[in-house]
């Protein structure tokens, strides 16, 4: 009998296949008569199958064979969106892509982006982002982040902050606590930062992250208006009083910042609002304004009020409640570092290779030199060898044009 367990992975047999989960939200199906040609199965728990077949190594090289086939069928149970796992086999580099891998923009703070993928529809997304998405999805291997994340941190040789800002929701990715436990481990990262509207928080994975010292937590939280809130998360059973209770239990254990994005139409009386209601906590949390911006690629449902006016707001709303709200890079000890070695310049022609589809339509991934190249405006048609003319090489995210 070959026992295979997977960490990552769970089953679930149905009449006429076998439901893989990756992660806990990413699916795909294996046709039965698929599994049943490797040898007779059954799943003995969510992680655990065994095959009547002695040779265990074997069995795990076939099996390893058919999920990889039909993981390129993987899809998004949020939204039923297509999505790639990238993994240390894929061939597909965690540099080069803003919405997955590793992102470096000359700072001591080093983006890390396990997945995509939300659970709102916020109206100010800038990706619009979301329930309503219909862009592809990606997600990372752990192990694989983790080791690329190091040999960056390696190259730079200064302590750095790891923020985790996703696309997306980043408790929606399956290992987050591992990938949080592992970066805590690491000399070199002196914080953690991470992005998250708090609605998949709970008291006992808060309970949890408090081992974890670097943390420090962003947190949503746009109005205290049950109506408003709603709106704003562009979902109807978005509860804020349960993200108030999440923050105001968080305060207590770990370092939290509550991150409103003051929109104007939809919360120019919540700001406020937010501000007394932060006052009245045991623990009080830090308070950052942020101000709506629109962007090409976002939902862009409001109109943007000028800096000027966003910071006298900001100055008046100080003054009034005795509170500092305008957080800058003295208040997180960012410093400016040389930026990653670029293998090619905006202008060059670069022989590539398609991998993967990227997130818009139409458009796809291709790697050359340790670096994906988005490529809009081309049909997918995986292996196949193409020349791209680069058109953005900013901070190592790169953006080509087919030419050949």
């Amino acid at each position: 009998m070959a026992k295979l367990t997977f960490s990552t992975l769970s089953f679930n047999e149905r009449e006429d296949c076998l439901q893989v989960t990756l992660l806990k939200l990413f699916v795909t199906k294996i046709p039965k008569k698929e599994v049943e040609a490797i040898a007779s199965f059954k799943v003995i728990n969510a992680h655990t199958i065994n095959f009547d077949y002695s040779d265990e190594e074997k069995i795990s090289t076939k099996f390893g064979f058919l999920l990889a086939k039909y993981f390129e069928y993987l899809t998004t149970k949020l939204t039923g969106n297509k999505a790639t796992y990238i993994h240390r086999n894929s061939g597909i580099p965690l540099i080069g892509n803003v919405a997955f891998g590793i992102v470096h923009r000359g700072s001591s703070i080093i983006e890390i982006k396990p997945t995509t993928s939300c659970n709102l529809d916020c109206v100010y997304c800038s990706i619009a982002e979301g329930l309503s998405s219909k862009k592809n999805d990606f997600v990372v291997e752990e192990e694989y982040l983790i080791e690329e994340f190091q040999k960056v941190v390696d190259f730079l040789g200064e302590p750095v902050e790891a923020h985790i800002g996703v696309q997306g929701e980043p408790f929606l990715y399956g290992d987050i606590e591992k990938l949080i436990e592992d970066l805590q481990a690491m000399e070199s990262v002196h914080t953690i930062s991470i992005d998250s509207n708090g609605t998949l928080l709970s008291k006992d994975k808060i309970d949890r992250l408090v081992n974890n010292t670097k943390l420090q937590l962003n947190l949503s939280l746009d109005a205290i208006d049950e109506v408003a809130a709603k709106k704003i998360a562009g979902v109807k059973n978005y509860n804020v009083n349960y993200v108030k209770e999440m923050i105001a239990y968080a305060s207590e254990r770990l370092n939290v910042i509550v991150a409103p994005v003051f929109t104007n139409g939809y919360n120019n009386e919540e700001m406020e609002k937010i501000i007394i209601w932060i006052k009245t906590l045991k623990v009080q949390p830090k308070l950052g304004i942020q101000n709506f911006l629109r962007y090409k690629t976002g939902r862009n449902a409001a109109k943007e009020i000028s800096w000027e006016e966003f910071y006298t707001m900001i100055k008046q709303l100080e003054d009034k409640h005795d509170i500092k709200l305008k957080l800058n890079k003295e208040d997180f000890n960012i410093k400016s570092l040389p930026g990653l070695p670029k293998p090619f310049y905006k202008g060059e022609k670069v022989n590539a290779t398609i991998v993967c589809v990227d997130r818009f339509p139409n458009s796809v991934l291709a790697v050359s030199k340790g670096r994906t190249i988005s490529v809009p405006n081309c049909v997918f048609k995986k292996d196949k060898k193409i020349v791209v003319e680069i058109l953005r090489d900013k901070h190592n995210i790169f953006t080509g044009k087919v030419i050949k």
